[in-house]
This record gives structure tokens, sequence and C-alpha cells, in this order.
């Protein structure tokens, strides 16, 4: 299997952290071990995680997002969720993650040209 992360660090201090496909129990682990890694190697001031090209996600990669909320804390840097998809938002609401993800109830979709819905 690919790597399902790809990161980068920008100059204005944010760490961009683009998870692509399945975040599933084949690869949770290495998700979250990636967002721990964003924290202790770049100390960026915030770490948004862009579930743009994301296509499923169960309970461990709930779990993989919250060890990346968790290490961000102890680092002392904002941890946002971007992009999510509608049947993400609705996970993320259910089980109380868009508030502790820095995600507003109503902000609104990106589209793929960048042009804000909703």
């Amino acid at each position: 299997m690919g790597n399902p992360i790809g990161r980068a660090l920008g100059d204005d201090g944010i760490a961009r952290v683009v998870v692509l496909g399945e975040i599933d129990f084949a690869n949770s682990d290495e998700v979250a071990q990636e967002l721990r890694d964003v924290v202790t190697e770049w100390s960026p001031a915030e770490v948004r995680v862009d579930l743009k090209d994301a296509t499923f996600i169960d309970s461990t990669g709930l779990g993989a997002l919250i060890e990346g909320y968790q290490a961000a804390t102890e680092g002392d840097c904002a941890f946002v969720v971007i992009n999510p998809s509608v049947s993400f938002r609705r996970v993320l609401t259910v089980t109380g993650l868009c508030e502790v993800f820095g995600m507003a109830e109503d902000v609104p979709q990106q589209t793929s040209s960048g042009v804000a819905t909703g």
C-alpha cells in the first residue's frame, strides 16, 4: 500500500497534511504516526488536516485523527480538519469531533475549483 498521507510545511508555519484514500484499521497507525511526526519534527503553529481526497474513515481512522489532535495539543499547536466530505462531516458531528477539530458548524465546503459552496 502507498503512503496514505502527504505533508508540507508552509512558510507561514502551518503544516498541511493531506489524507489520501481510506483511513481504516489497515493504515490508521501509520496516519497517527505521521501526524505525530509532523508535530515533533516541525513544531508548526498549526496542523491542518485536509480530508478532500479521503474516501473512507472508520473508528480507527477517527482514533488516528484524535491521536494527531493530542500530539498537536501537547506540542502547543492548533489542529484543524478541513474539507471533509458531507458524510465525513456528519460522522465528525455525530461523534462531537467537529468542535474539537476546529470545524465551525456552518463552514462552506470547497469545490475542486476552490469556490465555496454551502
